[in-house]
């Protein structure tokens, strides 16, 4: 009797201790004698000890902080470049069988990548197509590491640094080109303004006594302010138009 409940007692222990407990976000990997011999899934799973051992592998997606990378561009530019990875792991077995430290495989492979890309890229593309660059890493790093069990979901360029003498060139450069488009904002607006008053000149001569009314009105204008004093000088054409209208009088009467 003793010796049966012995045993009860050493098949429960037994049994307990050879579950083993996957969660819904992690991946098992089963060594039968040191050989690879199957996956498990999340859930309770039965493993015989000693013949039997496993490793967990979280499958959730993981960032990656790519460091500082010294690189200098295509035309001779030195920056520092820093980005984040995201992966995940979507083969669990080649990562553990492929790889031994998979985390720091990839970090290791996209500095490389990424200083290699901003040495193929110029400065003026490395700062405007931002995003097509970190697409670029991407592919290359997602593609190399495919046999490792693993997929890249994305790449982001935190900071792009650059030297403070080249700094200062691009804030000069920037100031310039705002100095460039005032001064073409101006000339437009000049050339708007001379448009007009020409359009109007060409009303105004068009019409008989137009310009007089205008004249009269600027005039007019000015005198309802006390302060100004306003001195008129009378156009030939008005003193032409006075003579014409007093000799028409005179044949009248």
């Amino acid at each position: 009797m003793n010796l049966f409940i012995f045993l009860l007692v050493f098949a429960f222990i037994f049994f307990l201790s050879s579950l083993k407990q996957i969660n819904q976000y992690e991946r098992g990997v089963r060594f039968t004698m040191g050989r690879f011999s199957g996956m498990m899934e999340p859930g309770w799973r039965f493993l015989w000890p000693v013949f039997q051992t496993y490793k967990k592998v979280d499958i959730r997606v993981k960032a990656v902080d790519v460091p500082d990378q010294r690189a200098i561009t295509k035309d001779n530019v030195p920056v520092t470049v820093n980005a984040v990875l995201y992966y995940k792991i979507s083969d669990a077995s080649k990562a553990i069988i492929e790889v031994e430290n998979f985390y720091y495989a990839i970090s290791q492979y996209a500095q490389t990548t990424m200083r290699n890309i901003v040495g193929e890229t110029t400065l003026d593309e490395l700062l405007t197509n931002r995003d097509r660059i970190a697409d670029r890493i991407r592919e290359i790093v997602d593609k190399e590491t495919d046999a490792w069990g693993l997929k890249v979901n994305n790449v982001e360029l935190k900071d792009i640094i650059l030297p403070e003498s080249m700094e200062r060139t691009i804030a000069k450069q920037a100031e310039a080109e705002r100095e460039k488009r005032a001064v073409i904002i101006n000339a437009q607006g000049e050339l708007a303004a001379a448009e007009n008053l020409s359009n109007a000149a060409k009303i105004l001569s068009a019409s008989d006594g137009a310009l007089h009314l205008r004249t009269l009105q600027s005039i007019n204008d000015l005198s309802s302010d006390q302060s100004n004093t306003v001195v008129f000088v009378t156009p030939v054409e008005i003193l032409k138009a006075f003579e014409g209208f007093s000799k028409k009088n005179k044949k009248e009467d």
